[in-house]
């Protein structure tokens, strides 16, 4: 099977915080989710915090929009997205989407 890492994606503001029901409701889908797609799942990731940049010029803070990421196998590119269908992520938390890549090979001389 392939890898895909699959990027959480915020909206790129700051929403107030949601209230503690919504968090249970989001954190139980979100365990379910695990539990259920445990067997495919590499690297069960988790959130991600402020972000540096590292350039030329030196090392900045800058913000963007990934908010965590996961890292799944399966046999295709679109057998991966569709494993992140009404993900939790964003049909219970103000998440806009999941961005999924493959993990491709190191080039070789």
């Amino acid at each position: 099977m392939k890898k895909f890492v699959a990027l959480y994606m915020g909206d790129g503001t700051q929403p107030a915080q949601p209230s503690p029901e919504i968090i249970a409701k989001g954190m139980a889908a979100w365990t379910k989710w695990m539990s259920d797609h445990a067997s495919i799942i590499a690297d069960s990731g988790g959130p991600l915090g402020t972000t540096k940049k590292a350039s030329k010029a030196g090392i900045t803070d800058i913000r963007n929009k990934v908010a965590g990421y996961v890292v799944v196998e399966a046999d295709s590119h679109e057998a991966a997205a569709k494993l992140f269908e009404n993900h939790p992520h964003f049909a219970i938390f103000p998440g806009d989407s999941v961005e999924i890549m493959e993990v491709l090979p190191v080039p070789t001389r």
